[in-house]
Parts: C-alpha cells; sequence; structure tokens
C-alpha cells in the first residue's frame, strides 16, 4: 500500500514539473536565426569569347607577306670558296679577323714549311750532301723557333677572345627575345615577349615528294633543302636575343651569314644575341648530327623592318611590348576614374 502510495506521488511532481517548465517556455521569446548570406558565386572566365576576341584581333590585323630570297644573300653560292657575307656587326668583325690576320699568317707560315721541305730535299740529299752535317743543336734557332709560335699565338688570342666575349654582352637598348628549341626533326620558335606566339617550323618537301593537299616547296620559299614552313622573323636594326634549348638530343642552331652556331642541348639554356641591319631572308641548319633526319631540319630566318615585324606579330595573334604596357595602364586610369566617381557620388549622398 505504501509502495503505490509514493509512485502517485512521484507522477504527480513530474507533471507538476512538466507544467512550469512549459509555461516559462511560453513565457520566453522567441530568437529568429538570421538566415544565412549567400554565397556570390564568382562569375567563370569566359574562355570562349577570349578566344574568339583573340582571332578577331588576328582577322583585323594588318596583312603580312613573307619575301622571296635574294640570290647571294644568305643563301649558299654555287662554286663559293670564301666566308659568306656577314650581317651583323661580329660577323663582320669575325671575318675581317680571318681575313686579315689568321688568312695572312696560315699562308706565311705554309709557304715556309714549303719552301723549308723543298730546301732540304734539294740541298741535303745524298748527292748534293755527301758529308752530313754534325751540328747537335743552335740554341738561337731553337729560341727562335720557341718565341715566335708563342707571339702568333697570343697575337691571335687576343682579338679572338674580345669576339667570343662580344658575342655574350648584349648590348642595352630595346630587346626582341626568341627561345629555339631544337626537336627530331624540327625547330620551335617562341616570343615570350610578344603574346606567347609560338611557331613549329619543319622543312617543306619537293613537289614530286608531296601529299595530296600538302605544300611543297618552291623558289619563292628558298633553295632545295632549305625552305621551312614557319620562318622565324625578326626586327632589323634591333637587339634579339636567342634562347637555345633541345627537347631530346644534342643539335646546333647556325645561321652562318649571322655568325652564328648555338648549341642546343637538353636542360640547358645557350644565350646568344645578333642585331641585323639588312632585311632579307638567310637561311641555315642543324650542325649537330642528331639523328636520321639530321639533314632535314634548316633554318629560315626572315629579317624585316620593325614595322613590318609589328604586322607580323599582330597577324599571328601576339602584341607588342609596348601597347601591353599601354593597355595596363590605360585600364589602371579608367579604374581609378571609376574609384573616384563612386567615392564623390557616395560622399554627396
Amino acid at each position: 500500500m505504501r509502495i503505490v502510495t509514493n509512485l502517485l506521488l512521484a507522477a504527480g511532481l513530474a507533471a507538476a514539473s512538466l507544467s512550469v517548465t512549459s509555461s516559462v517556455g511560453a513565457m520566453a521569446p522567441q530568437t529568429e536565426l538570421a538566415p544565412a548570406p549567400e554565397a556570390e558565386l564568382a562569375p567563370a572566365p569566359d574562355v570562349e569569347s577570349d578566344a574568339a576576341a583573340a582571332a578577331a584581333t588576328a582577322e583585323e590585323a594588318p596583312a603580312f607577306e613573307y619575301a622571296e630570297p635574294t640570290e647571294g644573300i644568305g643563301t649558299p653560292v654555287d662554286g663559293g670558296m670564301t666566308l659568306p657575307e656577314q650581317v651583323t656587326e661580329v660577323g663582320q668583325d669575325a671575318l675581317w679577323f680571318h681575313n686579315a690576320l689568321l688568312l695572312p699568317i696560315i699562308t706565311v707560315i705554309s709557304l715556309l714549311v714549303l719552301f723549308l721541305l723543298l730546301w732540304v730535299i734539294a740541298r741535303f740529299n745524298r748527292r748534293s750532301n755527301p758529308t752530313p752535317s754534325k751540328t747537335t743543336h743552335n740554341t738561337f734557332l731553337e729560341v727562335l723557333w720557341t718565341l715566335v709560335p708563342v707571339l702568333i699565338l697570343v697575337g691571335i688570342a687576343i682579338p679572338s677572345i674580345n669576339l667570343l666575349q662580344a658575342q655574350y654582352n648584349l648590348p642595352e637598348g630595346e630587346t626582341v627575345t626568341v627561345k629555339v628549341t631544337g626537336n627530331q626533326w624540327y625547330w620551335t620558335y617562341e616570343y615570350p615577349d610578344h603574346g606567347e606566339i609560338m611557331l613549329i617550323s619543319n622543312m617543306l618537301p619537293e613537289e614530286a615528294d608531296a601529299q595530296e593537299g600538302q605544300r611543297f616547296r618552291t623558289d619563292a620559299d628558298g633553295p632545295r633543302l632549305l625552305g621551312v614552313d614557319e620562318r622565324m622573323v625578326i626586327p632589323a636594326g634591333t637587339n634579339v636575343r636567342f634562347l637555345v634549348t633541345a627537347a631530346d638530343v644534342i643539335h646546333s642552331f647556325a645561321v652562318p651569314a649571322f655568325w652564328t652556331k648555338i648549341d642546343a642541348v637538353p636542360g640547358r639554356l645557350n644565350e646568344r644575341w645578333v642585331r641585323v641591319d639588312r632585311p632579307g631572308v638567310y637561311f641555315g641548319q642543324c650542325s649537330e648530327l642528331c639523328g636520321a633526319r639530321h639533314a632535314f631540319m634548316p633554318i629560315a630566318v626572315e629579317v624585316v623592318s620593325p614595322e613590318d615585324f609589328e604586322r607580323w606579330v599582330l597577324a599571328q595573334g601576339g602584341s607588342m611590348p609596348g601597347a601591353e604596357a599601354e593597355t595596363s595602364d590605360d585600364a589602371a586610369e579608367d579604374t581609378a576614374t571609376d574609384t573616384s566617381a563612386a567615392e564623390a557620388a557616395e560622399t554627396a549622398s
């Protein structure tokens, strides 16, 4: 009986407690949670619009026509025995060094040695000299033939070192950078300062070897085995820096008229500079044995006026460095103007 009484008492207390809690909850003010702010998604870049804009810019760019090679300038000459005509300052100095210093020294030494050989044959044979000389040495002659070669080598080394140094010391001023990459068996040319232009240059086949619909070499492209589908184009009278490397095996970027031969080594970037003042088309070849088609990866460089170079850059869908800077400055000025106008409107309100 006592147990039943205790159970009824506990149930009554629980009901009273629940009633009080409900009353307090009803009297307490209800706090409404603020809705979470919706995240603003940044608009995705319109890749198709950018591509269309670039294509439209290339179409609106002035047309650029490639020039025909001039016979004897930058091209091989039938029956030629001397070094090709040089069109760079370093090349002209090197050609003078060869013709005015090296060639005379080589000629004089060769004639002297030939004369001594003939004189010894004629003077000291058994019939002309029955009693051989017993001279063991001659101090004066030994000093002479030791000192003279040393002086000759020093006279050759000084201008030679100056010429080598001049090929690497890029002068101050406007510079166009071209990255050259050798591949088996073609070249790629990149213009990192002109909107990331990239060209892939392959040798053009002869008409008899071309497949149906394939472009083949004509006289306007250059001599046999030297015509390419994409030429490197550089401006005349401007410093051009070559950054040369390779993607597979060792190649060598060589243009004889520029006095330029730069090894293309995988994993390494070799640098050289040229400045060509005479417009024209200049040819070269890979000068490092690089595989089965080593002889079929020619080089064609067209030197044009600065105005034509700008037209060519625009025709390739690129841009001039100065134009990019002006565009950035104009955009910055427009942004600053819009910001000032917004601040003024906010202050007025």
